[in-house]
């Protein structure tokens, strides 16, 4: 029977096919592999360096919060002692009573007039402890009365109003009279005047009334030794009409005082940055001598310095020792193959004479002159001096130790003469 067969230009075609495909999944493979290598160690570094970034961010935001805890501290601190500056060292600046004069009425009193003067006994005592008056600040008192327009009045005239100061034993350490009386209006003044606030009379919202005010003193000053604690005010008249009164004490201030009473706003913000910038000061010097021990860096830290100089050179000089003795080591460990190679070749050849072979034992140890270690001693001054001195003393040193190894190597028997 026929039997069908694939031709052979199929079958020569399917080869190179799956030859291509193999060698492209293997270019596949090894491009991911190299891929794969080439990106293990950028992940890894990438993962290192947000690590470290991490750990940095954190480290500065701890370090933030605290420098802002302290600031904020240092602020509130700041105005507490401006606040606490400002309550003690300022005193009153105004004081005002009111007074409510007393007299006698156990008397026939006629034609409006009473008794006795009308008196009052004012204390210069805030909640039974606070003095109103600092001492040795000037102050002006004055008086205020509120009399009525009335025909007493007008013909009363001029009167007398007298104050006494007085200390807590009771002694009257000042006193002043002053006179006073109310303005002149005139009949056809008086009656205009009626006639234009007639409305507001009407409705109460005005009163026929004038306010005298009386300075007593213009720059009184209480003394430390015996403070003032009160005063008596006397009006000198029986026939004065007073609807009220009130005693004013206000302050003059000067110096500093003054600067912190008329500019409140700019006084503060120079205490405060003032009182803020001094304790910074003596924040940032107990930090440095909780750091340093002082203000500036003490002489350890140069010793310090110093000794890590000295670790390095000694570092340096021991790696140099140990290098040094490492070809030295390796030098001897060849010196006897090569001294074994040329009593080998003496033996089976026996060409060379006595001298040839001397010659080659010199020539052989002649590269070992630098077997000898030299001590730090000759390292440091060969690192002392110049490339040339250097050089000299190697090449000195070298045919030294060249002359005293081939003498020892003559005297020493070799393995050649054990046989």
């Amino acid at each position: 029977m026929y039997k069908y067969k694939e031709p052979p230009q199929r079958q020569q075609s399917t080869g190179p096919e799956g030859t291509t495909a193999q060698t492209a999944a293997s270019v596949n493979r090894s491009g991911s592999d190299t891929m794969g290598a080439t990106m293990g160690p950028v992940l890894h570094w990438l993962h290192d360096v947000a690590a470290v970034t991490l750990l940095k961010a954190r480290r500065t935001l701890f370090q933030a919060a605290i420098l802002f805890c302290v600031l904020v501290l240092l602020l509130w601190v700041s105005i507490f002692l401006y606040g606490s500056f400002y309550y003690s060292y300022m005193p009153t600046v105004s004081f005002s009573t009111p007074v409510h004069f007393y007299y006698t009425s156990d008397c026939d009193a006629s034609d409006y007039a009473l008794c006795s003067f009308p008196r009052a006994n004012i204390s210069f005592i805030r909640n039974e402890r606070d003095q109103v008056m600092a001492n040795g600040q000037p102050y002006r008192i004055s008086l205020e009365l509120e009399m009525p327009e009335s025909p007493v009045n007008e013909q009363l005239g001029m009167f007398m109003v007298k104050m006494s100061l007085y200390t807590k034993d009771g002694k009257t350490v000042s006193s002043v009279g002053r006179s006073t009386m109310l303005h002149y209006r005139s009949s056809l003044l008086q009656t205009l005047s009626t006639l234009v606030f007639s409305p507001l009379l009407l409705t109460g919202m005005s009163e026929q009334k004038q306010l005298i005010e009386v300075e007593l003193w213009s720059d009184y000053k209480t003394n430390a030794y015996q403070p003032t604690v009160g005063a008596v005010i006397e009006i000198q008249s029986k026939q004065v009409q007073v609807y009220s009164s009130q005693l004013r004490i206000h302050a003059y201030f000067t110096g500093i005082r003054y600067v912190l009473y008329n500019f409140p706003l700019t006084s503060a913000v120079i205490g405060v940055a003032t009182n803020f910038a001094f304790l910074s000061v003596i924040v940032l010097f107990s930090y440095l001598q909780f750091i340093w021990g002082g203000l500036w860096p003490p002489d350890q830290v140069r010793v310090r310095v110093m000794i890590g100089d000295n670790t390095r050179i000694q570092q340096r000089r021991e790696e140099a020792r140990k290098r040094i003795e490492r070809e030295n080591s390796q030098k001897e460990l060849d010196a006897p193959k090569v001294i074994g190679s040329v009593t080998d070749s003496s033996e089976f050849q026996g060409n060379d004479t006595e001298a040839e072979l001397l010659s080659k034992k010199s020539s052989v140890v002649s590269d070992a002159p630098k077997a000898n270690v030299p001590d730090t001693k000759a390292e440091e001054s060969h690192e002392s001096k110049g490339p040339e001195e250097s050089d000299g003393l190697n090449m000195s040193d070298g045919s030294l130790l060249s002359h005293q190894t081939e003498t020892a190597l003559r005297q020493r028997p070799g393995p050649w003469m054990s046989l």
